[in-house]
């Protein structure tokens, strides 16, 4: 429970997170960056890590006076660290294949498996590029692009689309919003805001599936 605890807590005050980092490692929170938006992408097991918030946090604290991080390295970064997290979990994909559907791995969650794939089947590999802006299925969408096997130029051409506007948007946004008045005094809440807004997608498909059935 503790665990949870710090996740929500790292999640809902990631800018204070970041500029304790930034205190304290200097540039080496670039590794820190690189390591936790690699894993929420690349690795299947960690879905849960911040994404979205994590970026627009991280170009907001680039645009602040006298931080180490410069906006054009955290755009570099994160989108080498998201293609290389795409790359890794599409031939994870690819190396279980078809038997991750018969098989019942403790690791993997079979739900959010399911759902990727019912949202892979209807928009093809768009759904790379659609994903991106949503929690959880960012990092289920390349694993099932492996599992379904998808060719790797056609995958990679999606991954490269996805990756590009993710990254740009989200740490350009939190750079020029940096010195905003509102986002200032209430970094949180537009966290929160933020995280909202990229759920919010998942779950409309979720609450459409449930209608429907009714």
């Amino acid at each position: 429970m503790d665990i949870i605890k710090q996740l929500i807590d790292f999640i809902l005050h990631v800018d204070i997170f970041l500029n304790r980092w930034t205190t304290d490692y200097q540039t080496w929170t670039y590794l820190i960056l690189f390591i936790i938006v690699f894993c929420e992408t690349g690795l299947v097991v960690t879905p849960f890590l911040p994404g979205d918030s994590l970026l627009f946090a991280s170009g907001a604290i680039a645009a602040t006076d006298g931080s180490p991080l410069s906006i054009g390295f955290l755009v570099l970064m994160f989108f080498s660290a998201a293609l290389l997290g795409d790359n890794s979990n599409f031939f994870i994909g690819k190396f279980l294949g078809e038997k991750v559907y018969k098989k019942n791995y403790k690791l993997i969650s079979r739900k959010n498996l399911d759902k990727t794939q019912k949202f892979y089947e209807k928009h093809g590999g768009k759904t790379l590029v659609i994903a991106r802006f949503m929690p959880i299925l960012r990092t289920f969408a390349p694993f099932v692009a492996g599992v379904a096997r998808m060719t790797y130029p056609h995958f990679i051409t999606y991954s490269l689309i996805g990756n590009v506007l993710w990254v740009n948007i989200l740490c350009w946004a939190g750079y020029l919003f940096a010195n905003n008045i509102y986002v200032k005094n209430n970094f949180s809440v537009v966290i929160i805001v933020i995280i909202l807004i990229s759920v919010l997608p998942p779950l409309i498909v979720v609450l459409k599936e449930k209608f429907n059935k009714k």
